[in-house]
């Protein structure tokens, strides 16, 4: 049972409950449910009519077998025709030849098997924005062109209007719509909690969705928003236990006032602090004087740190935090240059992330190229200068960030980030026989500089399939795209703002 459910009309299936294909085939829901989920529910049967026999079987182990492995551990090494044994949630073999004859079969010929990407900066709640602040930059600097801009347009327009009931669904539809491109991890920043019950159905939302996600405890507006104070309820009732898929981090972002008081809740509940660094804001004098009064810690998110003095640097850098780079939308919005060669030179924790799907895609993919494509190319600038260069980043060193450099800052390398034995099975195969791709020739190098969201043939979390021959399993598309658009409707007319498709 989810949010969307309507008790009033029971002949409809839960638009993300677990067994829905199976019951739409049992039941002729395609014929009786009186909405249309032709295309969508008929393409998941047909591919989920060809698991094989014993996948998803309690008790039963499956063999990922026969792919070009990609471990992301170096202990574990790469296999140009490898496999990979899962038992229940966890991993337990991978290698060039496992014998388990006991095993469900995943034959993974012409896929590239690696971790599931992860994304440790994510505005799901944004969903229904979805390009419309596609020219916008960060803050108004006056000119008419950027007018609409995220902090005025987004944060302190559109952010105001949203019900509980918007929240969940652009959470929800956000978080499906990542998996679908192979993030099995997010930590979803929602900035959206003018209320415990928007709070409530951010969590419901990001738990719906059935990937790994962390939940970001980030600002709200309004006479009834209770953060930070709101925090010690929403760990106790959410995230009691550590052996789930969801998590939760404490946002503290110190632009705001109050800061201080969300950090000291944050460390008395022992919760990760995150947060924005951007000089666009003015916050280098404040993240200065935390650094110096070593306020910093390995506890820290640091998202952006575009714009910040070298001395805010070294104080996050003995502090071990970490780093959050979401380097298309840093150069598009103007954030300032993305400092990827400084967190590589201080030898920082690195991740990628998404950041605002209202201004740009929010695949792995597009993040991968544009990491090493401006590292390379500020490199390259230099060295064509006749000037010292660094050295050009690799696509395996791309892929790292995306994966296990995820794993470290969201504090959940033990779990996931890499294959390796006794980690959770977040898995995603990569159609490496597509026509964009074949015939493979070096496997980081495809993935990086060749791959889009339709290679992503097959994914796992914890175990479980979530995609199988490209297609999403266990959730209405349709039905939940249609309240994606109501609850787009809703925010724009709550908001007045005319819809122009061609701004």
């Amino acid at each position: 049972m989810c949010r969307l459910c309507d008790p009033q009309k029971p002949q409809l299936p839960c638009p993300t409950r677990r067994d829905f294909l199976k019951a739409s085939a049992v039941a002729g829901v395609a014929g009786t449910a009186g909405i249309s989920i032709a295309g969508t529910a008929h393409a998941q049967q047909a591919a989920a009519s060809t698991l094989p026999e014993g996948v998803g079987t309690p008790g039963r182990r499956v063999l990922i077998k026969g792919g070009a492995v990609m471990s992301m551990d170096d202990a574990v090494g790469n296999f140009a025709v490898g496999d990979v044994l899962i038992d229940g949630k966890n991993i337990i073999a991978v290698g060039a030849n496992i014998d388990a004859p006991d095993a469900a079969v995943i034959n993974a010929a012409g896929k590239v098997v690696m971790p599931g990407f992860v994304d440790t900066h994510h505005h799901q709640f944004e969903t229904a924005l979805r390009s419309q602040l596609s020219n916008g930059i960060l803050v108004n600097d006056g000119r008419p062109a950027n007018a609409s801009n995220y902090y005025e347009t987004i944060l302190q327009g559109f952010s105001m209007h949203y019900r509980p009931e918007d929240v969940y669904i652009n959470e929800l539809f956000g978080g499906i719509s990542q998996l679908d491109a192979g993030v099995t991890t997010v930590m979803d920043v929602s900035q959206i909690h003018h209320s415990p019950e928007h709070s409530d159905a951010a969590i419901e939302g990001l738990r719906d969705a059935g990937r790994r996600g962390v939940f970001g405890y980030f600002e709200g507006w309004g006479d009834r928003a209770k953060y930070p104070g709101d925090a010690a309820r929403i760990k106790e009732q959410y995230f009691s236990s550590d052996d789930q898929l969801t998590t939760m981090v404490m946002g503290g972002e110190i632009y705001l006032p109050g800061y201080e008081e969300a950090w000291k809740i944050g460390r008395e509940l022992s919760l990760p602090i995150a947060l924005h660094v951007v000089g666009t804001f003015g916050m280098q004098p404040t993240f200065d004087e935390l650094g110096a009064a070593g306020m910093f810690g390995e506890d820290n998110i640091f998202i952006h740190m575009t714009g910040m003095s070298d001395e805010g640097w070294k104080y996050a850098q003995d502090a071990g935090a970490h780093i959050s780079l979401s380097v298309p939308i840093e150069m598009h919005m103007r954030h300032g240059t993305p400092p990827i060669q400084k967190a590589i030179d201080m030898g920082m924790s690195t991740s990628l992330s998404t950041d605002v799907e209202c201004t740009m895609t929010a695949d792995f993919f597009t993040q991968m190229r544009g990491l090493i494509t401006l590292q390379r190319m500020i490199a390259n600038e230099k060295a064509l200068s006749g000037q010292e260069y660094p050295e050009l980043m690799q696509c395996m060193q791309a892929i790292r960030h995306a994966t296990m450099g995820g794993a470290e800052g969201l504090k959940l390398d033990r779990k996931i980030g890499s294959l390796t034995p006794g980690k959770e099975a977040d898995i995603i195969l990569l159609d490496a026989e597509a026509i964009n791709v074949a015939p493979l020739n070096n496997v980081p190098g495809a993935v990086v500089t060749l791959m889009e969201r339709s290679n992503v043939d097959t994914v796992m979390v914890a175990g479980q399939v979530k995609k199988w021959k490209g297609q999403i399993l266990g959730f209405d598309i349709e039905r939940l795209r249609g309240e994606l658009e109501a609850s787009r409707d809703y925010l724009f007319e709550a908001a007045g703002v005319e819809r122009d498709l061609f701004a």
